[in-house]
C-alpha cells in the first residue's frame, strides 16, 4: 500500500465519440482540481473541438493529440462517429486500432501510475500490465446499462425485435476485425478497476448487482452533471434565434426533442415522429442532427407543414434549452448523458429508446416515476403517431403528469448536488492514491 501525498500522474483514452470524450473530460477537470497531473488522450480534430481548459488547471491537465491513422473507407477528418453514418463506425474502429503503438509509446515515456480507459482499445490491458500501470474501465453507462453491456451479451434479455437487432449486431464480427461484445469483455476481464458513471442515490441496486457480478472493485464516480452557469456566446445569431422563439412560448409549453448524435432516424420513423408532435398540439423544439441523409424530399416537406414548432438543423445548446422556463417536456432517445441533463434542471421525460442501454434507462427512469416510454408493438418494436401524442400528453397535460414532473424536480436535488457528485469523485482519487502501483 503506498502513501496518499505524493500527487498521482493518470492518463484517460476514451473512445472516439463525444458522448464518451465529454464525460471523460468532465472527470479528468475534477481529477486535475486536486492537484493530480493529467493527460487526455485522443486525435487532433477531437482535441481541438473540445472546450477550452479553464485556466487554473491548465498547467495539470494536458490534452495529448495522437494522430489518427489512415483507413480505406473511412472519410478523410473522420476522428468521431458524429462525423460518419452509422455502417462507417467499424471503419473508425479499426483506424482506432491503429493508435495501439503511438499510444504504448506515449505511455512508455510518460509513465502514468494509472490508465483510465474506455470499451474500445481490448488490446490496452496487456500493454498497461506489461508496462507496470494499473488499469481502469470507466464505464459512460448507467449502472444497470453496463450490467447489460458486460454480461447480458449472453441472451439474457427481454425477446424486443429492437434488442434482438441491437444484440446481433454487437455480437458479430465487424470490418474493424473484432465484435464489440469481443472489446467490451477483454476490456473488462484485463482491468485492475472498473469506475461508472453513476451513483448510490439513483442506482443503488443496480451498483450493487454489478459489483456482485466482478471480483474487481466497482467504483461509482458520481453522474458528472455538466454546469449550470452557461458561458455560450449571447450575441451569437443562432442562440438568439432559438430563445427568441422560445421566450414567445407560454411556461412550460414546449417539447424539447432530441435523439442524441449516434441516433440516424429511418423515414418511417421520421414521419410518425413528426406527425405526433402535430397531432400532440404542443409547441416543439425539435433539434434533428445536420447529417441525417435518410430524410428525403418529402419528409422536408413534411417538416416545412408542422405548424407549432422549430425545426432546428446544426448544434443547439442543449442544457441551456431544457432550462428556458417554456420548456416542459423532453422527447428523448434516453442516452444517459441526456436523461442526466433533462432531469438536472427537472425537465420529465418522454423516452423513446433506439439502442438497448437506452430501454434499460427508459425502464429504470419509468419506476422512478420521472417520465414514460412510448409505447411500441410487442410484434414489430415500431411506435406510430398515435402512441407519440399519447405519451406526450400524459406527461405535459393529464393530472398524472403531475406526478412526473414532481418527481423530475425530486430528482433534480440529486444530480445538481454538487457536494454528493464530488464526493464520489473524492473516493474514486482516494483509490487510487491508495492503490497506486509500486515504483516502476
Amino acid at each position: 500500500m503506498a502513501e496518499k501525498h505524493k500527487k498521482l500522474n493518470i492518463a484517460l483514452f476514451p473512445w472516439l465519440a463525444f458522448g464518451h470524450i465529454i464525460p471523460y473530460f468532465e472527470l479528468a477537470k475534477l481529477i486535475a482540481q486536486k492537484g493530480h497531473k493529467i493527460s487526455l488522450i485522443s486525435t487532433p480534430r477531437n482535441i481541438h473541438r473540445l472546450p477550452k481548459v479553464p485556466e487554473n488547471l491548465q498547467t495539470l491537465l494536458d490534452l495529448i493529440e495522437i494522430p489518427l491513422p489512415h483507413v480505406d473507407k473511412l472519410p478523410e477528418n473522420a476522428e468521431a462517429t458524429v462525423d460518419i453514418p452509422h455502417h462507417i463506425i467499424p471503419y473508425l474502429k479499426k483506424a482506432f486500432d491503429g493508435l495501439q503503438h503511438p499510444l504504448t509509446t506515449f505511455l512508455e515515456r510518460s509513465k502514468p501510475d494509472w490508465i483510465i480507459c474506455d470499451f474500445a482499445p481490448y488490446w490496452l490491458p496487456p500493454i498497461s500490465s506489461k508496462l507496470g500501470i494499473s488499469c481502469i474501465f470507466f464505464s459512460i453507462f448507467s449502472a444497470s446499462g453496463s450490467s447489460f453491456f458486460l454480461d447480458d451479451f449472453t441472451g439474457k434479455i427481454s425477446d424486443s425485435p429492437k434488442e434482438k437487432t441491437f444484440l446481433d449486431e454487437h455480437a458479430e464480427i465487424n470490418e474493424s476485425g473484432v465484435s464489440d461484445v469481443f472489446r467490451v469483455l477483454q476490456v473488462r476481464n484485463g482491468v485492475d478497476v472498473i469506475a461508472s458513471r453513476s451513483c448510490r442515490e439513483i442506482e443503488g441496486e443496480s451498483l450493487k448487482l454489478f459489483q456482485s457480478k466482478y471480483r474487481k472493485p466497482v467504483i461509482p464516480v458520481g453522474l458528472l452533471p455538466p454546469s449550470l452557469q452557461f458561458s455560450e456566446d449571447n450575441n451569437d445569431e443562432n442562440l438568439q434565434t432559438i430563445f427568441n422563439w422560445l421566450d414567445k412560448q407560454e411556461k412550460g409549453s414546449v417539447i424539447y426533442v432530441a435523439f442524441g448524435t449516434e441516433i440516424t432516424l429511418s423515414d418511417e420513423d421520421f414521419t410518425e415522429i413528426a406527425m405526433g408532435l402535430e397531432l400532440s398540439s404542443f409547441p416543439f423544439f425539435w433539434v434533428l442532427k445536420k447529417q441525417n441523409n435518410s430524410i428525403g424530399e418529402s419528409e422536408g416537406l413534411l417538416v416545412n407543414q408542422l405548424k407549432k414548432g422549430m425545426v432546428w438543423r446544426t448544434w443547439a445548446p442543449q442544457l441551456r434549452i431544457l432550462a428556458h422556463k417554456s420548456v416542459g417536456g423532453f422527447l428523448t432517445h434516453s442516452g444517459w448523458s441526456s436523461v442526466i441533463e433533462g432531469l438536472l434542471v427537472g425537465c420529465p421525460l418522454i423516452m423513446l429508446p433506439f439502442q438497448n442501454e437506452q430501454f434499460i434507462i427508459a425502464k429504470l427512469m419509468e419506476e422512478k416515476r420521472v417520465g414514460v416510454k412510448v409505447p411500441r408493438s410487442e410484434h414489430d418494436g415500431k411506435f406510430n403517431r398515435d402512441s407519440v401524442a399519447n405519451a406526450l400528453r400524459l406527461v405535459m397535460l393529464e393530472e398524472e403528469g403531475k406526478t412526473y414532473r414532481t418527481q423530475a424536480e425530486e430528482m433534480s436535488k440529486i444530480i445538481s448536488n454538487k457536494e454528493l457528485h464530488q464526493k464520489y469523485v473524492d473516493e474514486f482519487v482516494d483509490y487510487m492514491e491508495i492503490h497506486r502501483p509500486a515504483i516502476k
